[in-house]
């Protein structure tokens, strides 16, 4: 039989992670994509484990699908073309950190399991380890030979495969992993090793350079993170379907077809490069730069391309005689998306690819199978032409380097536009519907006979067919707007000025992107007159993340303070600045500041020289006389050493804007269309050179929310936000009142808390969001920080049902019967650092396990509170030198932490304290052991 295998896939309960990381959408979407076998993920995982004994049955032996009633609803939702039930493999990936011979390795593994029992006696044994319940894919401090060991005495059949075995920091030939040879990496058990996976990064032929591979087979899994990435690398298989025969055809290479690929260029990590940089770089090149940056100096991430010729020794184009075939692939709505001029996960993509999976059948077969004649009745125009090029490999493609994903183009931007001439509008009709009785179109195998139609795939009983509505026809063109809601469209459309008042949860990023891309993508605007702010590099970030998705050409999009510096230095010489003007960095600052409040000045006084300057960026009017001479010291210091502080980048292109209108309005001719996100927190300087750069009847957008103004207290003023119809006549209010993040119950009691203080008048927000949620919010009122901290333990054993049988016993817990929690389910918020002390004692003390994702100290780390608090005496105690002790603490320490989650503590202080002259170490050193020093910040 022949069938598609995707054995590299993740749960819900991994990080970063969709949320749809279910057994249902899993399923759903290999089905849709024509995929017969699909790796369940995360086994080790207590609530994954259970969620697939509850809804996974046996199947064929060694394997499992979906339970009847389950399975019944997800086949009733797809197309005809597409019901095919799916099996499920049990799978896990495990991250192994750890040393030997005196190098850090970090190595990441597949591992399979013929039957619950196996898994089961794998999770415990790898539970003594480590915390398998704070991630699906967790991190154990265990050498890679050593987990291979457990794999295999945990119960006959179980077999391992190292996962994308090139990437640089977490593989088995990874640059950084110190092993040359996957042999190495498990050492005496190596000969257990039968397979290894590509990765997406690398492709067949780079392998087979590697003589040593010869011994492994070949195999590609999407390593997927939502449903949708499903089979973006997948392997081909002709075997029996049972778990016995997969592991054969992997173990033997008979049964094993070959594989689907990425374009290894389009991986992450294929090219060497600097992604902070902005530095791609081939192999030969980084070279010649002898592994570093030319723009920092910094080493460069050496990519799979690079590693791949450092250990090949054989010439490109190699091929082992009898090895399987390959394929590159692009995914389907990707090529879809490229077509009709928007991102791959808009609807309007959605829409056409479920249209043409209706009628052509799964998706890997239109991308390999379908005739053309058969894709070009059906599909958007121009997709014949583009699948034609995919199959013969006729790309456009830009490297991927540094975790930064590459670029596979199957047009030039003009071949879009010119595909069909005179009528452009009309390239992004959809076809008429066609009534979902319409048998889909016959499959044919390729021409090379490497995979079959998504019929033949599995030879499976199925249900009677169940008859869906097709998508909806559309009369006008697609559009990037399609996929926004009444308010955001009448946002995204409205000619400026323009102020959106946008709720909480209600899509205001998404508004915002999607009118800069109807601006450039569909109105005509040349991207370079689109201008952008933000007030934090990572909201510029994520704007610019998603504008990538959506256009060619990028708009400037930057901070406030990223304006300002490009200001400054592009009118460096009117200002009276070098040209290699540079921001004062906070150490300088300080030290700026001192010198001109004069040597042994208090540090509240520096401070207050420093908030001084602060506050008159913000406001000229709030002059000290008393600092007049220190202020005028300070910026002689700065204009001395050709410096700028971060107040200067507003200050200083209002001061020249407002005295050269000409230089104004070049600006206003540079830029005549400017969008500004969370525009309630612009504090005066912000709100001045926004007035400067933008005509009160300019194109400005802005958009917020005056009810989240919470930045007061760094100068922000929600007054501007208020007065935006003052200062812009004419200007257009639109409110989006949609929420889409959270349940009615949240939204309903948020309002209700607002309601009193609203800068909002008549304010009206509705959950749209799907899910049942809560259904109540509940305010307690505690004693104290360790009451509440008990009342937060106290609530998450309830709802869990108890942690265990005490819990239950003394009642202060409810058998749910009915739903299934683990800990991954429960977030605990809090506004400072300094409240989660409480939390932590009693999470501890109740042995629940928890990540802290704020700053981490040393001491903050589960189990090395206790280990301190053991050394601590000897610390003290220590006459003479204490460096004996350090190491011993630093080390114990490193143990501790290495069972807790494989974190690394940074090196050791390059001078370490001298030793005393008698009698023991001063004890405010011993006392600073839970904090930064001496044993350096906590984690690398």
């Amino acid at each position: 039989m022949r069938f598609v295998a995707d054995l590299h896939v993740h749960s819900r309960y991994s990080r970063a992670c969709s949320r749809d990381c279910d057994l249902e959408h899993l399923a759903w979407w290999a089905a849709r994509k024509g995929i017969g076998l699909v790796g369940t993920g995360d086994l080790c995982h207590p609530a994954w484990g259970a969620e697939i004994r509850e809804k996974l049955v046996p199947a064929e032996p060694g394997l499992f699908r979906l339970r009847p009633d389950l399975e019944r609803d997800v086949l009733a939702s797809l197309p005809a073309s597409v019901r095919t039930p799916v099996r499920f493999q049990l799978s896990v990936e495990i991250s192994t950190i750890y040393k030997r011979g005196e190098k850090t390795r970090k190595v990441h593994h597949l591992l399979y399991a013929p039957d619950l029992g196996v898994a089961d006696e794998l999770t415990r044994r790898l539970g003594r380890i480590g915390n398998l319940a704070s991630d699906g894919r967790p991190i154990l401090g265990l050498d890679s030979r050593d987990l291979l060991e457990t794999l295999l005495d945990s119960g006959e059949g179980g077999y391992l495969v190292p996962a994308h075995v090139w990437t640089p920091w977490f593989a088995a030939l990874g640059s950084k992993s110190g092993f040359d040879s996957v042999a190495d990496c498990y050492a005496d058990l190596a000969e257990h090793i039968f397979a290894i996976e590509t990765g997406l990064s690398s492709d067949p032929a780079m392998n087979h350079r590697v003589s040593s591979l010869d011994r492994y087979r070949l195999v590609s899994n999407s390593d997927a993170h939502s449903p949708p990435a499903l089979g973006r690398e997948a392997t081909v298989l002709s075997c029996d379907l049972s778990y016995e025969g997969v592991r054969s055809a992997l173990a033997t290479g008979a049964g094993l077809d070959g594989t689907i690929e990425f374009f290894p260029e389009e991986g992450k990590y294929h090219l060497d490069g600097h992604r902070t940089c902005d530095v791609r770089l081939e192999p030969a090149e980084t070279r010649a730069l002898s592994g570093r940056c030319p723009a920092c100096g910094k080493p460069v991430t050496v990519g799979v391309l690079h590693r791949v010729a450092a250990l090949a020794d054989r010439p490109v184009g190699y091929a082992p005689a009898g090895a399987p075939g390959w394929r590159c692939l692009v995914q389907l709505p990707q090529v879809v998306g490229e077509l009709i001029g928007v991102g791959p996960k808009s609807k309007a993509v959605e829409a056409a690819v479920s249209r043409l999976v209706h009628r052509l059948g799964p998706e890997l077969s239109i991308l390999q199978d379908v005739p053309l004649d058969a894709v070009a009745a059906v599909g958007p125009p121009g997709l014949d032409e583009a699948l034609r090029r995919l199959r013969a490999g006729e790309v456009v493609l830009a490297g991927g380097y540094d975790g930064e994903y590459g670029v596979v183009r199957l047009f030039e931007p003009k071949e879009i536009a010119d595909l069909r001439p005179g009528t452009s509008e009309a390239l992004f009709d959809l076809p008429e519907p066609v009534p979902a009785a319409v048998a889909p179109a016959p499959v044919p195998a390729g021409p090379d006979g490497l995979f079959a139609a998504p019929a033949a795939v599995m030879d499976l009983a199925r249900p009677a067919p169940v008859t869906s509505a097709p998508p909806a026809s559309r009369s006008a063109p697609l559009s990037v707007l399609d996929g926004l809601d009444d308010e955001q469209r009448v946002a995204a459309e409205a000619a400026g000025p323009v102020l959106v008042v946008a709720g909480p949860g209600t899509g205001k990023t998404r508004t915002l992107t999607t009118r800069i891309a109807h601006l450039v993508g569909e109105r005509g605007v040349p991207a370079e007159e689109v201008l952008a702010l933000t007030f934090t590099r990572r909201a510029a970030g994520e704007l610019s993340e998603r504008l990538a998705a959506l256009l060619p050409r990028m708009p400037l999009v930057t901070t406030f303070h990223g304006l300002g510096l490009r200001i400054v230095r592009e009118q460096a010489a009117r200002l009276g600045l070098p040209d290699d003007v540079r921001v004062v960095d906070e150490a300088e600052r300080l030290a700026l500041a001192r010198e001109a409040m004069g040597d042994g000045a208090p540090a509240r006084d520096v401070r207050r020289l420093l908030d001084h300057v602060s506050a008159l960026a913000r406001d000229p009017a709030a002059h000290d006389p008393e600092l007049a001479g220190p202020l005028a010291r300070y910026r002689a210091g700065k204009r001395a050493r050709g410096l700028v502080d971060l107040d200067d980048l507003l200050a200083r292109p209002v001061a020249l804007l407002g005295a050269e209108p000409e230089l104004a309005e070049a600006y206003r001719r540079r830029w005549p269309h400017v969008s500004v996100d969370e525009y309630q927190d612009v504090d005066p300087a912000q709100y001045a050179l926004l007035r400067l750069l933008v005509p009160p009847d300019g194109d400005l957008c802005v958009i917020g929310d005056p009810d989240q103004a919470i930045y007061s207290f760094r100068g922000a003023d929600v007054g501007f936000f208020l007065r935006f119809a003052a200062d812009f006549p004419g200007a257009r209010e639109v409110r989006l009142t949609r929420n889409y993040r959270s349940t009615a119950t949240v939204v309903d009691a948020a309002l209700a808390v607002v309601a009193p203080a609203t800068l909002v008048p008549g304010r009206t927000l509705t959950a749209v969001a799907p899910g049942a949620g809560p259904s109540h919010v509940t305010v307690h009122t505690a004693a104290d920080e360790a009451a509440e901290a008990a009342f937060v333990v106290g609530t998450i054993e309830r709802v869990l049902g108890g942690s265990d049988l005490t819990a239950l016993l003394r009642g202060a817990a409810d058998p749910w019967h009915d739903a299934v929690h683990s800990y991954a389910d429960f977030a605990v918020l809090y506004r400072t650092d300094a409240q989660s002390a409480a939390l932590v004692d009693a999470l501890e003390a109740a042995g629940v396990p928890y990540q802290k994702r704020s700053h981490h100290r040393l001491g903050d780390q589960p189990g090395v509170r206790d280990l301190l608090g053991v050394l601590r005496e000897d610390l003290v105690r220590a006459a003479g030198d204490p460096r004996p002790v350090l190491a011993r603490v630093r080390a114990a320490a490193q143990v501790a932490i290495d069972r807790a989650g494989g974190l690394t503590l940074l090196p050791p202080p390059a001078h370490p304290p001298e030793p005393a002259a008698a009698g023991p170490w001063p004890a405010a050193a011993a006392g600073e052991i839970g904090g930064a020093h001496p044993l350096g910040p906590a984690v690398a």
